[in-house]
């Protein structure tokens, strides 16, 4: 079974694949970032994400993207501090979307899913942002924002995928896998028989 090569330099995704017991090697890909005129946010998401993946050497590459949509503008990574500052002035008390595209290569194959997600920020004055931006938390996040971190502070609901705010929804990563032929399993079967993705050591064994 090839190990999953990450095409990304996100320490969330990581974790999270990490969380489930799956072991990855880490290759960022870089690719040009650039919205094409006229194309919906969803579609620009799902093509960073595809071009993700095919950038990376790898049998089996995931790769992701994740925007933040509000109205008709896409939010990426803050420039700065004070366009992080004006991005989260804009989202207070206010609804958005976060996209999270997921592909993933197996060979020469793409498997590709998008997960969206409602987020409802609480109302916050500039000061309570100002300060939450100087922790530099939101300086690496689109939006401006971690839901899974100090920036939980600002978030007063969401209706979706909490996986797929923090930037990769792990439901449509496992359904990816399993739709490669490479289906997630707890524990590694007996060796010569598992074509699976494992989620713990072979040597863990139960306490007796």
């Amino acid at each position: 079974m090839s190990r999953l090569v990450l095409a990304s330099s996100s320490p969330r995704r990581r974790q999270l694949l990490e969380m489930l017991g799956i072991t990855v090697d880490v290759h960022p890909a870089h690719v040009p970032e650039v919205r094409q005129p006229g194309e919906a946010p969803r579609d620009y998401a799902l093509r960073l994400a595809q071009d993700k993946a095919c950038a990376v050497a790898g049998e089996l590459v995931l790769a992701a993207d994740t925007i933040v949509v509000l109205g008709d503008d896409i939010l990426e990574k803050p420039r700065d501090a004070e366009d992080a500052l004006s991005m989260l002035l804009r989202l207070q008390g206010r609804t958005h979307e976060v996209v999270t595209a997921v592909a993933l290569r197996a060979d020469s194959t793409v498997f590709e899913a998008v997960d969206v997600t409602a987020v409802t920020f609480r109302p916050a004055r500039e000061g309570f942002l100002r300060a939450y931006v100087k922790t530099g938390e939101p300086m690496d996040k689109a939006g401006a924002y971690g839901i899974q971190g100090f920036g939980a502070a600002l978030v007063e609901r969401i209706d979706g995928d909490f996986f797929g705010v923090m930037g990769l929804p792990v439901r449509l990563v496992l359904d990816l896998l399993a739709e490669a032929g490479r289906p997630y399993r707890f524990e590694r079967e007996e060796r010569g028989k598992d074509s699976g993705l494992r989620g713990a050591e072979s040597e863990r064994r139960k306490e007796e």
